[in-house]
């Protein structure tokens, strides 16, 4: 393990305690905690939060949770996920394989196998498998990304040995202060701690096959499903975004490009996942509000 990656488990999991110290699950939440939706014991393991007065499937968040690719799990979103919930939708978050112990493409494997999940236990869970969202932050819009690239490009989906079930596409994603394009051009992008994440995450340290993957912007097409894409003044991932941008434009996927703050009052990354952040409150509920409008828009 590099220490970049090292560092940000130690001091990423002190600042994630802080902003949750004294939350607690709604009350008008019902949860269930724990499902194994995987081989791995340990990281397998998925929530669901739905809202107590539904009845019957009802439209489902998926969330993939950010960290670099080394750091974090269900527990550190569950409080995002039940503040989705409220909204009127079930959110399936579940934990994925970290690196270095386990390298790419472990986290694509797995939130496919959290969507054979889905298929499998819809009817428990009260599911609705024909509107299906996908929200990723950091590096989980990164992963989100290329799971909708997989989705939605056979060829590139025939670089991965699962298969996607049932022809699932999501019908439509949240992708929130990600990075899209880790391994741009010849040289990586980024700072040199960028690029001891990434050589933590490839099993080849980004070799010539893995840039040919690994990147969101080289992969879109005309059925990539439609995107709220966010960052905000402050973001440190803020570059990327204008980059999945023009991939967007190119192949005429629809798209709503949100940057949030000002500079005379700035955010941070990821700052939606603070529920206490009045303006994340307002970003979680114009993306809830654009999934309405497409489960809408596609009756």
């Amino acid at each position: 393990m590099s220490q970049t990656s090292d560092a940000m488990r130690r001091e990423w999991k002190i600042n994630d305690a802080k902003r949750d110290a004294g939350l607690t699950t709604p009350a008008d939440i019902q949860r269930f905690d724990d499902i194994q939706y995987g081989i791995d014991p340990l990281w397998n393991k998925l929530d669901v939060y739905r809202p107590k007065t539904a009845q019957g499937k009802i439209p489902v968040i998926v969330n993939i949770h950010g960290g670099g690719w080394v750091y974090g799990d269900k527990e550190l979103y569950q409080f995002y996920g039940t503040t989705l919930a409220q909204r009127g939708f079930a959110v399936v978050n579940f934990t994925y394989r970290l690196a270095p112990e386990v390298k790419f493409p472990a986290p694509l494997e797995d939130t496919n196998n959290v969507v054979c999940w889905m298929y499998e236990n819809q009817e428990k869970y009260g599911l609705d498998m024909d509107h299906v969202f996908m929200v990723g932050d950091s590096a989980g819009g990164h992963l989100c990304g290329l799971y909708c690239a997989i989705c939605t490009n056979p060829e590139y989906a025939s670089n991965y040995t699962f298969k996607v079930p049932n022809g699932f596409v999501p019908q439509a994603v949240a992708l929130n202060c990600g990075a899209y394009n880790p391994l741009g051009g010849e040289e990586m992008i980024g700072t040199e701690q960028d690029k001891e994440l990434m050589e933590d995450f490839l099993p080849e340290k980004g070799s010539a096959k893995e840039r040919a993957l690994i990147n969101v912007t080289d992969h879109v097409t005309e059925k990539f499903p439609p995107v709220y894409l966010m960052t905000c003044v402050g973001d440190f991932c803020r570059p990327q975004a204008p980059l999945l941008e023009e991939a967007l434009k190119k192949h005429g996927v629809y798209y709503e490009f949100k940057t949030y703050g000002t500079e005379e009052e700035p955010l941070y990354h990821v700052f939606h996942v603070t529920i206490q952040e009045p303006e994340g409150q307002k970003c979680n509920d114009e993306e809830c509000d654009f999934f309405r409008r497409i489960m809408k828009r596609n009756g």
